[in-house]
């Protein structure tokens, strides 16, 4: 992605399937005073959709039909999830960090990626800010 521009705040963009943690990512992200955007790019033919943010990091979620269908719907069908992997697939390529969320709670999801933000300079420190809520 983009190196962070001193005039602005670095923009994180996140994209995922559906259930992967996204909202709950970008409420953590933004309560830290982060820029944060989720692309619903799992639901779009636009290969790139996520690019027209403009993202300093693009952050990937990733999730398990298994885990999907727990948190959402135990009827999930197998062919959307199978549809929005196919979609997410060029932005999960692009991405500078992929966190499979299948085995981690919001809170753990949160570490990793705040952690990765402040190790790379886009982030304050990880003990800043508000806890995690799931929602």
């Amino acid at each position: 992605m983009n190196v962070a521009r001193q005039d602005r705040a670095p923009v994180v963009v996140i994209v995922g399937p559906c259930a992967s943690g996204k909202s709950t990512l970008a409420a953590a992200l933004r309560d830290r005073g982060l820029d944060t955007r989720i692309v619903a790019q799992e639901h779009s033919i636009v290969a790139d959709l996520w690019r027209r943010q403009r993202p300093d990091v693009l952050i990937g979620l990733d999730v398990d039909l298994a885990t999907l269908r727990a948190r959402r719907a135990p009827t999930w069908p197998a062919s959307v999830y199978a549809s929005q992997q196919e979609r997410l697939a060029p932005a999960f390529a692009a991405a500078d960090l992929v966190v499979d969320t299948t085995p981690l709670d919001a809170e753990a999801v949160v570490g990793i990626v705040l952690a990765w933000l402040q190790e790379r300079g886009f982030a304050p420190d990880a003990d800043a800010g508000a806890s995690v809520s799931s929602g």
